[in-house]
């Protein structure tokens, strides 16, 4: 399993897509914003905590297409399918190629992003929080999706349909966070709430997943 997430990661890095692509579309989102609702400080700080998450939710539907698609194209899904070990794992470790790769450098980039936005000061450790708690359900989400359009030719456009209603409840609890946080309210309820979806996601999706390549595969 160890031995499949290293391999991912080395595959994202080399084909790209992933890291870089993802920080890009978040840092053009982060500086367009200013541009197209104006500089005005007071208004940026009240829309800062959504534009954030709705830019990291964007950046990480842009590599979703790509998590199986490799393997497929290639033969090794195939092979991982008959492999000893459970297709589950297999699933769960290609979520977490995807995280690394994508969720985490755009939760440490966050913080940056939000000077560009004027979040409130106090508002950064809860955003950090908030991405560190939520990507991981956005990850899973979206490999879940990756298994149902496996094997579709420009399935991208389907994928992003399938999954998109899926990250609204990250988007709101995730972003809520932030708002509560930076105007020193109670957060408790909403980062209990995000991290019980993240936790759900890992718990059941995988073997949704696994169910739906085996479906795909036959």
């Amino acid at each position: 399993m160890i031995a499949l997430l290293i391999r991912d990661l080395v595959l994202a890095v080399r084909a790209g897509g992933g890291f870089g692509l993802g920080l890009a579309f978040f840092l053009i989102l982060t500086v367009l914003v200013p541009f197209g609702v104006g500089p005005e400080g007071s208004l940026l700080q009240a829309i800062a905590p959504g534009i954030l998450w709705v830019g990291a939710l964007l950046a990480c539907l842009l590599s979703l297409d790509r998590i199986f698609a490799l393997d497929f194209e290639d033969g090794s899904l195939d092979l991982l399918a008959t492999a000893p070990v459970p297709l589950e794992g297999v699933v769960v470790m290609k979520a977490a190629a995807h995280w690394v790769t994508t969720g985490l450098p755009l939760t440490l980039a966050a913080p940056v992003l939000g000077l560009l936005l004027n979040l409130e000061a106090s508002g950064y450790g809860w955003l950090v929080l908030s991405l560190s708690l939520g990507t991981p359900a956005l990850s899973m989400i979206g490999t879940f999706g990756a298994a149902l359009t496996v094997g579709l030719k420009r399935g991208g456009l389907l994928l992003s349909l399938l999954v998109l209603p899926l990250y609204v409840p990250t988007l709101i609890f995730g972003a809520e966070v932030v708002r509560r946080g930076a105007d020193g309210l109670a957060t408790s309820a909403a980062a209990l709430m995000l991290a019980g979806i993240t936790l759900a996601t890992i718990a059941l999706l995988p073997f949704a997943a696994a169910a739906a390549l085996r479906v795909n595969l036959r």
